[in-house]
């Protein structure tokens, strides 16, 4: 591919890839498997494609693993791990919290009786597979083929805009609004963890701790804790 036609390619898989995921979450609703199976399959089998398709894709750099900044990320993701959690304990009586159970079991399928399950894979796969995507995939190969500026506006936008669908049935406005405007902020930390590091191990480190923090959380409103 030439250089200009592999940022535009790369820029429309991202794209199309959220869009898609957005249609899927809004609109079609699937069971939890199905929409993770799609997920797969646009978050991983079209970046690969892309990839295969001389794309430029940094995989080797993506996954190759460093003892620099380990320590950091680990401190760091507890670090957020406490803070969501207090941030819960502050705010939670203050909000109808109700409306996520409701939605997720209504939504797609995920109840008190296999949420643990789900949490499971949220925790460790899903994160992966997002910090794959948009800090692997749409990061790194961006700042190569157009530019640090664009690469950290455009993931950490791109990454806050996909959560949309997804909660936009979850929270009232304000909470809603809140949370969108942390997800882009958590995106250019993620980048900038990154990109300090050389792969996307710190970042996934911070996001799981994240995921654990809200599944937590998810324990206590469907009171399995």
């Amino acid at each position: 591919m030439k250089s200009r036609t592999k940022a535009w390619s790369l820029i429309a898989i991202i794209l199309v890839s959220c869009i898609v995921m957005a249609y899927v979450d809004a609109v079609i609703r699937p069971n939890y498997a199905v929409k993770s199976v799609i997920k797969i399959l646009l978050f991983l089998a079209l970046p690969i494609g892309y990839a295969l398709m001389g794309g430029g894709v940094p995989f080797r750099k993506l996954f190759t693993f460093g003892k620099k900044g380990l320590l950091a990320s680990i401190l760091l993701g507890a670090g957020v791990f406490a803070f969501i959690l207090g941030c819960y304990a502050l705010i939670g009586p203050f909000f109808d919290f109700s409306r996520v159970t409701g939605a997720l079991q209504q939504h797609i399928g995920v109840n008190a009786g296999n949420f643990v399950f789900v949490a499971i894979y949220i925790s460790f796969v899903n994160s992966l597979l997002e910090e794959f995507f948009f800090r692997g995939f749409a990061f790194f190969t961006l700042k190569d083929q157009v530019g640090r500026t664009f690469a950290y506006l455009f993931s950490a936008g791109a990454f806050a805009v996909y959560h949309i669908a997804m909660m936009t049935s979850w929270f009232t406005l304000p909470l809603f609004l809140l949370l969108i405007a942390g997800l882009f902020i958590g995106g250019l930390l993620f980048n900038w963890l990154n990109e300090r590091n050389g792969n996307i191990y710190p970042s996934w480190m911070v996001h799981l701790c994240a995921n654990l923090a809200i599944n937590t959380i998810g324990f206590i409103l469907f009171e399995i804790i």
